[in-house]
């Protein structure tokens, strides 16, 4: 009967949420909804892939954890690399036309990877060719969207809500990455249970999900056309910037671009850091963290108790934000959600078995969850004139992500040697949680923002390219990802150790430039 009662409940949560994002953010351009959509169909995709790919390595290719690690950040690299050609293409081509094309070749890469081949030499080529293809779609597709998305605040009466566009942006994306993990989970049982499949088999059923997601993508792409094609290069808008790039001044021009890779240096040390949650974060739940939970905590780990506490987060601000029908759709959403969770409570002694990917959707739930926490706050100090820069905030997030490894190295203090992939202890799975919440309100305070500060800094002429290099600068971090896989037989204080140091040198870095940033921000 629960779970009947919960498919209703959840369909009729959506259909309220949006109704309440329409009317409290209505003054954003609606375009944004558009490419914001069509960005979570392609980000889910991806992240029901990754949720279950390091694992998927060692399961069905025998990989050790060194070799897994190379593979996993080596494909990072390469998704966030080559947006930097994927932006020099657009800024010649045009950035419509490259997000159509690099979102067709993702489609061939998910495919291919979804094809059971086994653990040979064949099935190892195929797996390499289907990431040559994620990773070149992705690089025509994903910074060329957010370029996209930027030109929609190039007109004065939107200016002023550039950041806490992105924001919202980088909130709805994250609705994609909120139910990969559940997806691939599921996914997976279903095709051992239904089909017959090995565990090692069933990951295809997990990529297969990636294919029908992108397909989604295109269509929200093609159908919410007519919502953002002023910004698409007619003659008048490629005669604005032009007229833009000729008023540019060199000098000017040449300080953007150093300040932008002053700022794209200390990225790279945050994505080093952050992407762990892939690697050794998913190594520590496999391995330390315990299979079972019962009571509330286990709440947490079912993704549609997650969305009906994220509906209640936004039905609290709703209430005190805004005035008659938003307001009430408000109230709504905080009866509904709490109703939902009352049903959903565990009770009898019911036990919950963990399976490590599933954390990663705490990361996506907390982005979620928090974005109107951050609007809220820099909305509140820009209304006294006190909401800082830019980079300001990006210092301020790798303070924030310093302070969740240093949760992780105190609580890692007396626990046994790795021995991967054998569990060896079973820590409280709060542990994870709560560092998943404190790198995720690291992450609100550099990603969306950093992204609104290329998109606002780059000069007209090198948009495309500027959006690319901050990719590049996750890449190189995404690279650097591997160099804690290669520690995880150290003690793990160590592990986190280093990466609790490296946090803070860049933040002590950027707050030493700040006042050469700021004159640009």
């Amino acid at each position: 009967m629960m779970a009947v009662l919960s498919t209703p409940w959840i369909a009729a949560l959506f259909a309220i949420w949006f109704c309440f994002l329409y009317l409290s953010y209505k003054g954003q351009p609606k375009g944004l909804w558009v490419l914001a959509l069509a960005n979570t169909g392609e980000r889910f995709g991806y992240y029901t892939m990754l949720a279950v790919f390091a694992l998927f390595l060692g399961e069905n290719f025998g990989f050790k954890a060194g070799t897994a690690s190379e593979i996993y950040t080596w494909f990072l690299t390469m998704v966030y690399f080559l947006p930097l050609f994927g932006g020099m293409l657009a800024d010649k081509f045009g950035y419509s036309k490259m997000v159509v094309i690099g979102i067709l070749i993702m489609f061939g890469g998910y495919f291919l990877l979804s094809l059971p081949l086994g653990g040979g030499s064949t099935a190892v080529v195929a797996m390499g060719v289907a990431l040559a293809l994620i990773s070149a779609g992705t690089g025509l597709f994903k910074g060329n969207l957010q370029v996209m998305v930027g030109d929609l605040y190039n007109a004065p009466e939107f200016a002023d809500k550039r950041d806490s566009g992105f924001s919202l942006f980088y909130m709805a994306i994250n609705v994609g990455a909120l139910f990969a993990p559940t997806a691939a989970i599921k996914v997976m049982e279903w095709g051992q249970n239904s089909f017959g499949y090995s565990h090692a088999d069933s990951y295809h059923f997990a990529f297969a999900v990636a294919c029908v997601s992108v397909v989604f993508s295109i269509l929200i792409f093609f159908l919410g056309r007519p919502l953002y094609k002023h910004i698409l290069g007619t003659v008048k808008e490629k005669a604005v910037t032009a007229s833009a790039v000729a008023e540019e001044d060199p000098k000017e021009t040449k300080e953007r671009i150093v300040c932008l890779c002053l700022v794209f240096a200390v990225v790279i040390f945050f994505w080093m850091a952050f992407h762990q949650n892939g690697l050794t974060l998913t190594w520590f739940a496999d391995e330390f963290t315990a299979t079972k939970t019962s009571g509330l905590q286990s709440m947490m780990f079912d993704v549609r108790n997650l969305l009906a506490c994220i509906f209640i987060v936004y039905g609290l601000f709703g209430i005190f934000q805004n005035k008659g029908t938003a307001r009430a759709l408000a109230a709504l959403m905080i009866l509904a959600g709490g109703a939902f969770l009352w049903m959903m409570f565990p009770r009898n002694g019911e036990v919950t078995s963990i399976s490590a990917p599933i954390f990663q959707q705490f990361n996506a739930c907390f982005v979620v969850m928090l974005t109107p926490v951050s609007i809220a706050i820099f909305s509140w100090l820009a209304g006294k004139g006190k909401e800082p820069k830019a980079p300001f905030k990006i210092g301020l997030g790798m303070l924030v992500a310093a302070g969740a490894y240093l949760l992780m190295t105190v609580c890692s203090i007396g626990l046994p040697a790795t021995d991967h992939p054998n569990h060896v202890a079973d820590c409280s799975p709060d542990l994870l949680v709560s560092t998943y919440f404190i790198l995720t309100f690291a992450e609100l305070l550099l990603s969306p923002i950093g992204i609104s500060f290329v998109s606002k800094v780059a000069p007209a002429k090198y948009k495309g390219l500027m959006m690319g290099g901050w990719f590049v600068a996750t890449a190189l971090g995404n690279k650097l990802v591997s160099i804690p896989g290669h520690m995880w037989d150290m003690p793990l204080p160590v592990v986190w150790g280093a990466l609790m140091g490296i946090c803070l040198l860049a933040a002590a870095f950027i707050f030493s430039i700040l006042k050469k940033l700021n004159k640009v921000a």
